[in-house]
């Protein structure tokens, strides 16, 4: 299956974003699926006019380790914003649904907790079919719309710095 970039919207599409910083952690579970959902971000990013010495990549082990290596790239104060990509394909056991929710409270307490937007880009699929769909298939690219809401949570926050 063809992971093309079929959801890039045009940048003009995006709010403007100007000198700004973004870390991308990918798991390194389900490798082909999450590689993909980055290099559709990294895509989107730089249609967006973020250039790429402005994008660091990082990777983890998996799911579980993403919300600690988003909350240190905050502690950091490097980054405008971190997106996290993931790909948790339920199995026979419960393990799934614990992974799923601890990515995802994890996830949302950066988000409560911080003022870097952390973006949620972790699939989570019943079926390896179902992840494919979400990388440039009929459901479209989860990895750009991950970075158009990147790009659309810096100008918020922008915005709100300066009202």
């Amino acid at each position: 299956m063809s992971t093309a970039l079929s959801h890039s919207a045009p940048a003009g599409q995006l709010p403007a974003v100007e000198d700004k910083r973004v870390a991308i952690v990918t798991a390194e579970w389900n490798r082909h699926i999450t590689a993909a959902l980055r290099d559709g971000a990294v895509h989107t990013l730089n249609t967006a006019g973020i250039a790429g010495d402005a994008i660091d990549l990082y990777d983890v082990p998996g799911a579980v380790e993403l919300t600690f290596a988003a909350s240190q790239l905050i502690e950091a104060g490097m980054y405008d914003a971190v997106i996290v990509f993931g790909c948790v394909i339920r199995g026979d056991t419960p393990h799934f649904d614990y992974v799923c929710q601890s990515v995802t409270q994890g996830v949302t307490a950066l988000n409560a907790d911080c003022d870097t937007p952390v973006i949620f880009g972790v699939l989570t699929v019943n079926t390896e079919q179902q992840a494919l769909e979400r990388i440039g298939g009929p459901l479209g690219h989860k990895g750009c719309e991950a970075a158009e809401a990147a790009v659309k949570m810096m100008a918020f926050v922008d915005k709100v710095k300066n009202s």
